[in-house]
């Protein structure tokens, strides 16, 4: 009957901010369609057991293994990044703009407070995910938020978990932008969730605006009504959250998603235009949530690092990526070779002539009639010959990675001088070290500069954090307040483009040791120079001090002559009362 059923669109009523939002997403989801098909297929080998699992299961070949070049290469690449990364301790420096900022207090301040908060909150186990999103999919994101960890006793009283600025991963299926723009960080970026309507609950109930609820009641509704029929879906395709095939499947789930939109948006609606804001949609209809970003960079707080960039296109290439159809060849050329050795083994049979049945089993007798022949068909073997090639192409996807052999500790062969060993060493490593040194700058800098403005935005009267006494190693307990952390500079991680050049300029002073023991060259060096630039290469400022020998000499034989005076005190005291 006509006019019995009521549009989808006009019963939930859907504010026109969210559907701009929610078209936005899917235009934008819809661009990365193919970059998201590379990424499952080479998550896919990465993760693999057997080829049946992956694009080589459509070869007819009986054998389906695997072999796991891409998984050791993905692994061989994060252990090496890793240790470049965080080569020692002090692997973080604040570098001031001014006098005031470069005071010992204010240094000691601001590092402290940033070395606490990173042991706390997990900032390196973090990093490790990120590492892997790196080296998978060529891309990872990861956006900074302020925490306000406290569990509640029966007495009522508050106990601190954790509280500052922390490192939150983003999943690279879970964020989208526009892959032509200019930057990632200018760039408008949605980040997509999904939560069960019992945590939007729990949530609604410590919400005193009463957003929560409104929003709550819109959604009993609109699930209501699509649980009880009477409506027309043919305009709701817009509003199907992604790995839900319909309105009414993702209706009848207890699944909310929830699209979070960050910078500028324009609403048609309303003719609009909204600037660095913070927007929360609920089932792509509702507006939870609509605030200015209160970040002081005038930026949302989400970061992202690509491993080999692109042209015109945000999205950036990992180092695995041009690899996939080597490991398909690998994985070709070892059931081929695995199938012939079985066809050698157990090869096929040509009956020819009149030939009594017969069991193909050891020491069996086959009975021939006249003209009657069984011969094997046995196929070249040639193809046994693949471990060449599948070694070759072993090779070849290490150099191309930027994992030389020799970072996993295999020397080359051939003879060379030590001289020859170190300049071959920092060649083979040149690439490994401009993309970790890139991964430093765009993205752990980054996300640490965003920890500390959290921080002074966001703390409230003091924190008391350890402090380790780099002279004794004692730990010590000290408070921290908003103006300790207040302070013109920025945050500089030192791990991975100084690890490789320091441990060559170190290498040099030791031999530059060396040489000063010749008297015609030490009387031209400094030996206090040495000292002082060898102390700053290891990072241990302690370790030089001028003239320290000389002290530290005095002091132990000052010590010695005291103790020899309190021996000899001793004896004579022993000797008066006949001991």
């Amino acid at each position: 009957m006509v006019g019995t059923l009521v549009e989808f669109d006009d019963y939930i009523a859907a504010d026109s901010l969210a559907q701009e939002i929610g078209m936005r997403y899917n235009e934008w989801n819809n661009l990365r369609q193919n970059k998201l098909t590379e990424w499952k297929e080479l998550r896919n080998y990465l993760y693999a057991t057997s080829t049946a699992t992956t694009s080589n299961k459509i070869l007819p070949w009986s054998n389906t293994t695997t072999t796991p070049k891409l998984t050791q290469l993905a692994d061989n690449l994060h252990a090496n990044y890793m240790a470049s990364l965080f080569p020692q301790m002090n692997w973080m420096r604040w570098k001031p703009y001014n006098s005031d900022s470069s005071k010992k207090e204010k240094v000691t301040a601001v590092t402290s407070y940033m070395r606490d908060k990173i042991d706390k909150s997990g900032f390196v186990a973090t990093v490790n995910q990120l590492v892997y999103d790196w080296i998978t999919y060529g891309n990872c994101f990861a956006k900074v938020e302020y925490e306000d960890n406290f569990t509640v006793k029966e007495d009522g009283e508050y106990t601190e978990q954790y509280v500052g600025p922390k490192l939150v991963r983003i999943s690279p299926f879970d964020i989208v932008f526009n892959p032509t723009a200019a930057e990632f960080k200018r760039s408008p970026k949605i980040i997509r969730s999904i939560i069960t309507m019992g945590e939007f609950k729990r949530k609604s109930l410590n919400d005193a605006s009463g957003k929560y609820n409104e929003v709550l009641d819109k959604m009993h509704y609109a699930r209501a009504g699509v649980r009880g029929g009477g409506l027309s879906y043919e305009k709701s395709e817009g509003y199907v959250a992604d790995g839900f095939g319909s309105i009414e499947q993702y209706y009848d789930s207890e699944y909310v998603e929830v699209l979070t939109l960050y910078g500028d948006i324009y609403d048609a609606a309303s003719q609009e235009y909204k600037q660095d804001r913070i927007i929360s949609v609920i089932d792509r209809a509702y507006i939870l949530e609509d605030i200015e970003n209160p970040s002081w960079h005038g930026c949302a707080p989400i970061h992202m690092a690509g491993w080999r960039k692109r042209p015109d296109n945000l999205y950036a290439m990992g180092p695995l990526d041009n690899l996939v159809g080597m490991q398909y060849r690998i994985d070709h050329l070892e059931n081929l070779k695995a199938d012939v050795f079985d066809q050698i083994a157990y090869p096929v049979l040509k009956i020819r002539g009149d030939v009594e049945e017969f069991d193909y089993a050891p020491g069996e007798r086959i009975y021939l009639g006249e003209e009657g022949d069984v011969s094997s068909l046995v196929p070249d073997a040639t193809a046994l010959n693949a471990d060449f090639q599948i070694q070759t192409i072993e090779n070849k996807m290490e150099e191309l990675a930027g994992a030389p052999r020799q970072a996993m500790g295999i020397r080359t062969p051939g003879e060379k001088t030590a001289f020859e060993v170190q300049s071959l060493d920092n060649s083979s490593g040149r690439m490994f070290q401009h993309k970790t040194s890139q991964f430093e700058m765009d993205f752990v800098e980054q996300v640490l500069n965003d920890m500390l403005e959290a921080a002074r935005r966001n703390i409230r009267t003091e924190d008391v954090i350890a402090i380790v006494d780099e002279a004794t190693g004692a730990q010590a307990f000290t408070s921290i307040t908003k103006e300790d952390l207040v302070g013109s500079g920025r945050i500089t991680a030192v791990g991975a483009r100084h690890f490789a050049e320091r441990a060559r300029r170190t290498q040099m002073l030791q031999q530059l040791m060396m040489l000063k023991q010749d008297p015609s060259v030490g009387v031209h060096l400094s030996g206090k120079m040495i000292a002082k630039m060898l102390a700053d290469e290891l990072g241990e400022s302690e370790l030089y001090s001028e003239n320290i020998a000389v002290s530290e000499q005095l002091e132990t034989q000052t010590a010695g002559q005291n103790a020899e005076v309190a021996n000899e005190e001793n004896l004579m005291d022993q000797a008066e009362a006949g001991i």
